[in-house]
């Protein structure tokens, strides 16, 4: 073989060799990144439905709105809600529709729809608000002004499950509340 015949013979056995080697590098990385990504949210198979409000008093500067919500598992699936770190529930915006974790918002207590059935939920967000006295002829009007300022800027909440990836939707009844001439909670 010539001397030129064995340099081109070299230079495609290394440009083999760098393309082999780049393989190795650049395929792993690639299925992985593909196989790494993020499952989509799941939104579907379980539908809310707002069912009513409480007003809690925690101690005399501060109480609990709570929101109870009708739940409805429409798939074959049963599904759980802890109250653990792997639960997150945000506030979508009216202003702009953006989610704002601003308010701390938990879970009452675990739930578990089994499937194809209803089980009831419930959220709780803590504001200060100084309990207003017994006989107080504004006592209606002060709970009113409490949940209208609590749920000023909120179009709905949403629930993120991060273990099941799953996204629920609980709506809003503000406007329900904000208009009741009788107390309802």
């Amino acid at each position: 073989m010539s001397k030129k015949g064995r340099l081109v013979a070299a230079s495609l056995a290394g440009t083999g060799f760098l393309l082999v080697i780049a393989a190795m590098i650049v395929g792993p990385a690639l299925s992985r990144g593909h196989r790494d990504a993020p499952t989509p949210w799941n939104q579907e198979g379980v539908e809310a439905t707002y069912v009513g409000s409480q007003i809690r008093e925690i101690d005399k500067a501060h109480s609990t709105l709570i929101l109870s919500y009708d739940l409805k598992n429409n798939s074959d699936v049963d599904y759980r809600l802890n109250n653990d770190p792997s639960i997150l529930i945000a506030s979508r915006l009216k202003s702009d529709g953006s989610l704002s974790q601003e308010q701390l918002i938990r879970l009452s207590y675990p739930v578990f729809v089994p499937a194809r059935q209803h089980a009831h939920m419930a959220v709780e967000i803590a504001e200060p608000f100084a309990w207003p006295a017994e006989g107080d002829p504004a006592l209606l009007n002060k709970f009113k002004d409490f949940v209208r300022q609590t749920l000023a800027n909120v179009e709905e909440f949403v629930v993120f499950d991060e273990t099941n990836r799953r996204q629920l939707k609980l709506p809003s009844a503000w406007q329900e509340l904000q208009g009741a001439e009788q107390a309802g909670y």
